[in-house]
Formats: structure tokens, sequence, C-alpha cells
């Protein structure tokens, strides 16, 4: 029986200890192992096996990426301003060992180094850079995280600003200065728009003024060419029935003398006209509306009629 109770406690004792020396570690996990107090080796993911006793697993923990949120902090910028800024940052472990044994609380170690980049970074800059040099700020942490975790066996990928907060007295200030900015862009447009409207309307008025100066000066000119037109075509008319009426009066006295030196007695007919044509003037002219007064001695148109006579008779036959 005793026997027995000796068997079954070497098969437990065996068991368990078969139990302890065989460790599984999950993809992406790591672990270390100590042998005696002193770092022995590394586990890969698989199937291990340690020394039950002498080996002794301290540490296992993921190489995979990771998020670390750093809290909102206060900072104080160049100008003596307060603000509130918070992160995240994004690493992962390269080299276990020194993760472990180089730094006791490598968690917390970082984020303190986050925060004292972050108040040294925000210091350096004025409030307003701080909103417009967010990328600047993001790739100097990154690059001075990266250079200081290094010896803890970590790889510092990406660091990114979330919120930059200004104080509420700060942020009034900056509504009512925001609020005056927008006014006076308002009203700079606004005068920039009367201004324009301003040129336009004088730009069309004189456009329309020379327009009309332009086209009274047409108008002007084509009516002067017109008159001179009308005065030249006047004068030509003037100047043809002049030319005819002399033509007519020349070809009359033509027949006037061919008739008188072919027939002697045709001067008496001619005296005889003459004086008929004399006395049809008279009559005329008292007719006429606009006739003066003619004073004619009746005694004289005998004289006036042998006048005539004796011109005619000097007239070469």
């Amino acid at each position: 029986m005793g026997e027995l109770f000796g068997l079954l406690f070497l098969l437990v004792v065996g068991g368990s200890g078969i139990a302890s020396s065989v460790r599984i570690i999950n993809q992406g996990n790591m672990a270390l192992v100590e042998r005696l107090g002193s770092y022995s080796r590394r586990l890969e993911p698989g199937l291990n096996f340690v020394l039950p006793i002498l080996d002794r697993v301290v540490y296992e923990g993921t190489i995979r990426e990771r998020v670390l949120d750093i809290p909102p902090q206060q900072c104080i910028t160049r100008d003596n301003v307060s603000i509130t800024v918070d992160a995240v940052v994004y690493w992962r472990i390269i080299d276990m060992e020194r993760a472990y044994y180089k730094v006791e609380n490598l968690k917390m170690a970082m984020v303190n180094l986050v925060l004292t980049q972050i108040r040294a970074e925000m210091g350096k800059l004025e409030l307003d850079e701080t909103f417009t040099a967010r990328s600047q700020v993001n790739e100097t942490l990154l690059k001075d995280l990266d250079i200081a975790t290094d010896p803890w066996g970590v790889k510092v990928n990406r660091v990114e600003l979330r919120d930059i907060v200004p104080s509420k007295a700060v942020q009034e200030s900056m509504e009512l200065q925001m609020s005056a900015e927008r006014k006076k862009r308002a009203a700079i447009l606004t005068s920039e728009g009367e201004r324009e409207a301003a040129i336009n309307s004088a730009r069309g008025k004189a456009e329309a003024q020379v327009l009309a100066a332009e086209a009274e000066q047409k108008a002007a000119i084509l009516a002067a060419e017109a008159d001179q037109k009308v005065v030249v075509l006047r004068a030509q008319a003037e100047r043809q029935d002049q030319i005819l009426r002399a033509q007519g009066t020349a070809e009359a006295m033509k027949i006037v003398a061919t008739a008188l030196s072919e027939h002697p007695k045709a001067k008496d007919a001619l005296q005889f006209l003459l004086a008929q044509g004399y006395l049809d003037m008279g009559r005329t002219i008292g007719h006429s509306d606009s006739s003066k007064v003619l004073f004619m001695d009746p005694g004289s148109i005998p004289a006036t009629i042998e006048g005539v006579k004796s011109l005619i008779d000097q007239t070469p036959g």
C-alpha cells in the first residue's frame, strides 16, 4: 500500500514537473527566462521548454505596435499663454531584454518623457504658431522620442498631437479677435464692392458720353455733307438754268436776226411786240402781291416806243 502511494506521488510530482517545463508563447509575444536569478534566454512564439526550479519566466509581453495615450497636460507658450495639450504615441518593443532590464516601469517612463518633450516644444512657440506648426511639432517629437527611447529597446513610430486647447479667457479673447477680424474683412469687401460699382458706373457714363459725342459729331458731319451737296446741286441747277436761258436767248436772237434780214417789214412787227411787252410788264407789276408803285406818264409811252424803234433801227440788218 505504501509503495502505491509512493508511485502515485512520483507520478504527480513528475507530471507537474513536466507540465511546468512546457511553455507556449503566443504569436506576437516574447518571454524572458532567468536561470538562478540571471538572464538566460528569450522564448520565441510557439512551444518552448524550461527547466523546472532552475528556470523561471520573469516577463512575457507583446512585440506588436501599441498605443500610448498621453493625458492632457498644462503648457506655457513662448508668449506666456496657458494651453492644454494631449497626444497619442504609437510604439513597439524591438528589444525585449533592454525593455525589461534597462527601465523599471517602461510605460510610465515613456509617458513622463513625452510630457516633458511636449512642454519643451510648446514653450518654443507662440500661441498662434501652435495651431499652424502641428505637423512640425509632431516630427520633432517623433525624432526626439525615438532617440531617447532607443536605450530602452523601444521604437517610436508615430506621434500625434490631438488637442491644443487654450484657457477659457484666451478662448474668449480669440473669439472677440476673430469676430473683429470678420467684421473688418466684411467692411473691406463692402467698401471695395462700392468702389468697384462707382468706378464701373463712372466708366459707363464716360463711355456713354463719348459715344453720344461721337454720334453727334457723325450726325453733324453727315448734315454738313448733305447741306454741302444740296448747295452744290442747287448751284449746279442754277448754273444749268442760266446756261439754258443764255442758250435760249442766243437762239432767239439768231432767229430774230435771221427774220429781220430776210423780211424787211419784220422790224415793224418787232416794234409792236416790244411795245406790247413793255405794256405787259407794267400790267404784271401792278397785279403782283409785292408790287411797287410805278409812276408812268401816259404821254411818255409814244416816246418810249420811239426810243425802242431807234434802237431797232440802229441794229445792223
